[in-house]
């Protein structure tokens, strides 16, 4: 289909087609539902390649979509198709067909592999899109309510694992406050601006004409809610148990693509919406920067659990993540805001192209009736499989910011785009950020040390499908590969962030 059909079809159903890859994704949702109705093979091969199958199809609508470039507001401006929305959600649709390609034989062993798994994993996503694609205040939390729901019915999928129902239960408690926060902060808004839709409450704030402590309240709240969803301190309780405590295939579904939803409400109502606001919400995303920076780096190196500290490191990598948005407009200039808001949005597609090979490396060396979370369960993985062991010492290194992994530039971008400001201040956060990195490298050379120079508890083989194997080879290479040659990456990132504010 070339540009002048998309035209025709812009003129012609501009609805329809501003909300296509969305529309795809429910249809295929629903087919794959009730095609797992009339399948009895226990093992779902038919539900899991017609899963990967339609993931695949909205993973290339969705990045046909941001080929175009193309930026239109459809359903009376609720929703909005630009090119941010659909490079994020080709990572999020290729991030969880990658998490359910690990989690399928981890579930086969653990009565987990029905079609719940598959189904709510689509529904999972699907609110991630209608987040990504909102631009008014009651679609974000629509698509916000309908992506929690599924993860927290996948949590307590085990129903007979006590730790899984006990993270669900925490899960969803601490949900709901943070969703009751986030909708309290965007209720005020409403009240402050007269709208639920991104555009005029932006244009609302510029006029200078609304009461700035109404603001600074509602706002307040939002920034709360926001970080409750991003897990950073203060509002960072659940993570560690709900990571710990959840089925490893779980943890990364909650873990992955639901981090790039995250980010793109971030910067639809951070920066879209209240840009006029920059002044105070900045202040307040450096505190929670900082924050867990240290908690997150340090708490780490306490953990003996794997995923607990993964937990832990997620904590800090978030807050490292809002350095970027804490520098996009300084003294009411936004002249450096795409290269901040663009490398804030590499860091986290980066971060969750390592937290996939992470958690299936995980997944991989657990099997029936033994769960491979603990440190000393990798003590001498370099002698029964030093290809497992190289792979995951290459995610290890990336979340470390050791070159020549992607986490390395990722890191540097993001250190770049507050140096580049020329304040003092942020000279001083990036100092901070660098020395809670170094902090934070040494749980993850811990892990490298155990695997390497430690002597193994057990001989048994390890043993993985063909599929597992690939992927978690072509997910190894890619790291380093994105490490050596950031440019296509940031490329796509910058151009997505740019169109994204241009609108």
């Amino acid at each position: 289909m070339n540009s002048s059909i998309l035209d025709h079809w812009l003129k012609v159903a501009p609805n329809a087609t501003a909300i296509g890859p969305l529309t795809l994704l429910l249809i295929l949702a629903c087919v794959v539902a009730l095609a797992d109705l009339f399948i009895d093979d226990p093992r779902k091969v038919v539900t899991y390649r017609l899963t990967q199958l339609s993931l695949a199809i909205v993973a290339a609508a969705n990045l046909w979509y941001f080929d175009h470039g193309f930026t239109i507001y459809a359903m009376d401006r609720m929703v909005v198709a630009d090119p941010m929305g659909h490079l994020l959600g080709f990572f999020a649709s290729v991030a969880t067909m990658v998490t359910l390609a690990y989690a399928r034989p981890y579930a086969a062993v653990r009565d987990m592999l029905k079609g719940e798994l598959f189904t709510l994993s689509m529904f999972s996503l699907l609110g991630i899109g209608v987040m990504l694609s909102a631009n008014n205040f009651l679609v974000i939390y629509l698509g916000l309510e309908l992506m929690s729901l599924s993860l927290y019915a996948l949590t307590a999928m085990r129903r007979d694992n006590l730790n899984a129902t006990e993270a669900a239960m925490k899960y969803f408690v601490l949900g709901a406050l943070a969703s009751g926060f986030l909708l309290y902060g965007l209720s005020m808004m409403y009240g402050a601006t007269g709208s639920l839709e991104i555009g005029k409450v932006f244009k609302a704030i510029g006029s200078g004409q609304i009461n700035e402590a109404v603001l600074t309240f509602g706002l307040v709240f939002i920034v709360a809610g926001l970080g409750f969803k991003l897990g950073t301190v203060p509002f960072h309780m659940w993570v560690p148990d709900v990571y710990q405590g959840a089925p490893t295939a779980i943890t990364l579904l909650i873990g992955g693509a639901p981090e790039f939803a995250a980010f793109a409400i971030c910067i639809r109502l951070l920066v879209e919406g209240m840009l006029g606001l920059a002044v105070d919400w900045q202040q307040m995303l450096v505190v929670l920067s900082i924050g867990s920076m240290a908690l997150g780096n340090l708490a780490a190196i306490a953990q003996t659990n794997v995923k607990r500290m993964l937990a832990y490191s997620t904590i800090g990598q978030m807050g490292f993540m809002l350095l970027g948005l804490c520098s996009g407009v300084v003294s009411g200039n936004t002249i450096s805001a795409g290269n901040s808001y663009s490398s804030s949005m590499f860091y986290i597609v980066t971060y969750v192209l390592t937290s996939l090979g992470t958690f299936g490396t995980i997944m991989l060396l657990s099997r029936q009736g033994f769960e491979s979370e603990e440190i000393d369960d990798f003590k001498g993985l370099a002698k029964r499989s030093p290809w497992y062991a190289a792979v995951m010492s290459i995610f290890m290194f990336s979340l470390a910011g050791l070159p020549p992994t992607v986490g390395f530039y990722a890191k540097l971008a993001v250190l770049q785009s507050l140096v580049s400001t020329n304040v003092p201040g942020y000279l001083w956060l990036a100092i901070a950020a660098v020395v809670f990195s170094l902090i934070g490298a040494f749980y993850y050379i811990r892990l490298v040390k155990v695997m390497f120079f430690d002597e193994p508890r057990e001989t048994a083989p390890i043993v993985a499908t063909a599929d597992v194997r690939t992927i978690l080879s072509i997910n190894g290479a890619a790291v380093l590969i994105f490490g050596l040659l950031p440019g296509g990456l940031m490329a796509m990132c910058v151009e997505a962030i740019v169109k994204a504010l241009a609108t």
